[in-house]
């Protein structure tokens, strides 16, 4: 039978070199069972490992240490697919660009952001965590947003009626509300959101409501392939 954990010494080394050798805290135990536990989810951070330890020492509090850490559970989830491959900031590390190269077995690799909701999702009218990700994703390539909350359920995150109330405020040239968030006016904002292709919205800790969900932008040049996109969620979902 084969075996489906790896020693525990090996798993301490690489948490000691992740956290910088600092005493024990809750996310290092609880990334420490996640690369026990997964073989392709170690093998993921032993690649990436002085990147991902680069990203913990910058995150110097507790919100931003939850910011890292909505990565690394995605990723964990998602590499339980034998399909899905990850690529880590592919673009550079500290440069503009998305956190994941998603790549799936028989379709075109697609870029996969990271970002978590840091407020209720009734207090998003101004665009929430969409608009400065829209920033970084780059031209001529399938792109994807993750968001991760931590409330109620997915269905709570309302995408379809986010994106329209983004569109309308941009249709009716509120070039004050644009400028305010970096975009050159109406123009500016289409050519950034016909990048995204798809957002995935991703609750954790759901209560009565869907672990996971997915919208997909019938305007975007380039979409996100549907057979990669629907494993991904079906990963979040079951994870």
């Amino acid at each position: 039978m084969a075996r489906t954990t790896i020693p525990g010494a090996a798993v301490e080394r690489l948490a000691h070199h992740l956290f910088d050798g600092t005493a024990r805290e809750p996310m290092a135990d609880e990334l420490a069972v996640w690369l026990t536990r997964s073989p392709r989810f170690r093998a993921f951070v032993e690649a990436h490992r002085d990147k991902i330890r680069k990203k913990l020492r910058g995150a110097t509090d507790a919100e931003a240490r939850r910011d890292v850490r909505a990565e690394l559970g995605a990723a964990h989830l998602l590499l339980a697919d034998r399909r899905i491959d990850l690529a880590f900031e592919a673009y550079g590390s500290g440069k503009v660009g998305p956190d994941f190269t998603v790549s799936f077995r028989g379709e075109r690799s697609f870029n996969l952001e990271v970002t978590r909701s840091r407020r209720a999702p009734e207090a998003l009218a101004d665009g929430g965590p969409l608009l400065p990700k829209l920033r970084q994703l780059p031209p001529s390539v399938p792109n994807a947003l993750l968001v991760a909350i931590e409330a109620g359920g997915a269905e709570e995150f309302d995408v379809a009626a986010l994106t329209r109330a983004l569109r309308a405020r941009a249709d009716a040239r509120d070039e004050e509300f644009l400028a305010s968030r970096g975009f050159d006016g109406t123009r500016g904002f289409y050519q950034r959101y016909l990048r995204l292709g798809a957002v995935l919205v991703w609750c954790e800790s759901a209560t009565g409501g869907e672990r996971a969900s997915l919208w997909t932008n019938a305007s975007a040049r380039t979409p996100v392939p549907e057979r990669a996109a629907r494993a991904c969620l079906l990963r979040l979902r079951d994870g």
